[in-house]
């Protein structure tokens, strides 16, 4: 095995086969990275999310996807070009995976494409033992999810992390409080009908334990966008706190624990998970204009 893949592998704890294939799924996205950063794609774009949060700045949390955002909007972003450098750097690391664009079905804003591959074809590309790749049913497939939104609110702010591993190399990423405004968007906005995404409340706390501020310009971009907030008023941190709790109000937060503890390794992290908690929680929010 390649030794900056081996050092890239060596900071995951395992325990179990689950632990082997979330710190695969990882060393993707890491390589993902890579890959478009060789191809300059973050003189256009930002990296954000869970997965940004995960990578970059020690979320507790496991994460599959992987959201990115153009600096402004393109009408000619050609997302297949930037495709092609991660399935080269994906194949430089020795891993068999298609990397592909998903065909919309409808007009969105966003493009959307996989990363896939054989489970064990790959876990066995980094030396998992044999007795660990007997437990995982022999056609199961390894999936990542790469959206970009090609027509983004504006307002927002970025900074640039750097990576040592397998090479030194660097990601633009939605600024810390900008991030907490694409969440609290997501956990206010977010369209959850049957599925709720406790994802986004672990995340939502993670944000709150911090003391990361959230900023309400860029959130206001948002809401715009998607048409939760209509009026030329400044959005303010009592206009934001009243949505929120009506928001937690109507979690099912025994559906919202079910969701994120695939992601999470222990599962006391959930057990004050209620929608008083959350009230208590939520008065801890402060925001920036």
């Amino acid at each position: 095995m390649d030794k900056a893949l081996e050092s890239l592998i060596s900071q995951y704890t395992i325990s179990e086969v689950g632990d082997y294939e979330n710190s695969l799924k990882e060393v993707v996205q890491y390589l993902a990275l890579l890959g478009l950063w060789r191809a300059k794609f973050f003189e256009h774009a930002a990296f954000y999310g869970g997965t940004a949060l995960r990578l970059f700045y020690g979320l507790r949390r496991f994460s599959e996807d992987m959201d990115f955002s153009l600096l402004k909007k393109s009408d000619d972003f050609n997302l297949p070009a930037y495709l092609t450098a991660i399935q080269k750097e994906l194949e430089g690391f020795g891993f068999e995976m298609s990397v592909s664009k998903k065909e919309k079905r409808v007009e969105t804003q966003i493009e959307s494409a996989f990363i896939k591959g054989n489970t064990i074809n790959n876990l066995l590309a980094i030396s998992v033992p044999e007795s660990y790749t007997t437990k995982i049913q022999k056609n199961k497939k390894l999936k990542v999810k790469i959206e970009v939104d090609v027509d983004p609110p504006g307002n927002a702010q970025y900074d640039v992390e750097t990576l040592l591993t397998p090479i030194p190399f660097q990601v633009k990423l939605f600024s810390k409080p900008d991030l907490f405004a694409g969440k609290l968007h997501a956990v206010i906005c977010r369209q959850w009908k049957t599925r709720i995404k406790g994802r986004d409340l672990y995340d939502f706390l993670w944000y709150l334990g911090n003391k990361t501020p959230c900023r309400l310009e860029h959130l206001q971009a948002r809401m715009t966008q998607t048409e939760n907030w209509s009026t030329d008023r400044k959005l303010g941190h009592d206009d934001v706190l009243g949505m929120l709790r009506d928001r937690l109000k109507a979690v099912n937060f025994e559906a919202a624990k079910e969701d994120v503890a695939p992601f999470i390794k222990d599962p006391h992290e959930l057990d004050l998970w209620s929608m008083d908690f959350f009230l208590a929680a939520a008065n801890r929010l402060t925001t920036v204009f």
